[in-house]
């Protein structure tokens, strides 16, 4: 990914605060730990929302010097909604990596792009402008672009969504699809419709793939984005760039496997798919008991 400048603030605002401390095992030692959390089904509860519990606790745990952000495949438009309320100190990680984000102001801090060869070979995929959008930086500003035509039922529902967006927003034609600098497209629909397609495009290793079943509804999303982002990259970038000590993770689906398989201590919330709870450290409460805010809470207290 690029460098920008606005990283610069954050940093500085890290390196401004103590260092967390955490006792591992019965190990006093202190470790300078960065804690990172997925969103969905993880640190949000059903509603997609964070309960005003979550947000003091986290909070109050960041001014007495936790380390802590979130890593999501969510864009940082459709994220700060959400998360706004958290005074965070250190970039948010969002669409899986790709763009690293202040979760503050919204701004985009460092992003990764597709090269324009990598656009034309993804405006070559068939189904695109039925299942899929595109997310394109104009400027300051991430537009989400789709076809004004036919669309899946689950596209539809996007789109409804976020239908008071002026951001998500259909265009005529696939070129048009492409605009500006196309960073991550999505492409969402029943699982037997999307997996054929994941399955064609994941053959090409210059960009990275996902292909999940949504936290909140049945339907599956493929999501394409630019090579080497992905949470567990971009969340050792940070670590590294940081000079954080150790890593803890929390999540609740297969996505989260790879931040898991990278991170000292790693734990599934009780709702976590039972295909990632091999992978976890332990398992702690659900997204509906604000389990993630607990076990920082209970952690710093030590």
């Amino acid at each position: 990914m690029g460098s920008d400048k606005s990283m610069d603030t954050a940093e500085e605002n890290m390196n401004g605060t103590e260092e967390s401390g955490s006792r591992v095992n019965g190990n006093s030692a202190v470790a300078k730990t960065l804690y990172v959390t997925d969103l969905d089904g993880t640190l949000m509860r059903n509603d997609e929302t964070l309960s005003a519990y979550t947000v003091h606790t986290i909070n109050a745990l960041i001014e007495k010097g936790l380390a802590f952000t979130y890593a999501t495949a969510r864009s940082i438009e459709s994220a700060v909604p959400i998360t706004g309320g958290l005074t965070m100190k250190l970039p948010a990680i969002t669409r899986n990596g790709a763009v690293l984000a202040d979760n503050a102001t919204g701004k985009h801090l460092e992003k990764a792009v597709f090269t324009e060869a990598e656009a034309e070979m993804l405006k070559g995929i068939p189904e695109l402008p039925y299942y899929g959008f595109v997310s394109c930086f104009l400027g300051e500003e991430m537009h989400r672009l789709y076809i004004d035509g036919p669309r899946s039922a689950a596209l539809q529902g996007y789109v409804d969504y976020y239908a008071s967006n002026p951001t998500v927003r259909p265009v005529a034609t696939v070129p048009e699809l492409f605009c500006g600098v196309p960073g991550y497209v999505t492409m969402v629909g029943p699982k037997e419709e999307i997996r054929p397609i994941y399955e064609r495009v994941r053959e090409y290793k210059g960009w990275e793939t996902l292909f999940q079943k949504d936290t909140y509804r049945d339907e599956y999303w493929l999501e394409i984005c630019p090579q080497n982002c992905t949470k567990a990259k971009t969340i050792q970038k940070v670590k590294e760039r940081y000079g954080f000590e150790r890593l803890v993770v929390f999540g609740d689906g297969i996505n989260d496997i790879p931040m898991f398989e990278i991170a000292d201590e790693a734990y599934a919330v009780a709702n976590a798919l039972d295909a990632l709870k091999p992978y976890a450290t332990g398992i702690i409460g659900s997204y509906e008991e604000d389990a993630v805010a607990n076990f920082l809470k209970e952690r710093m207290s030590e």
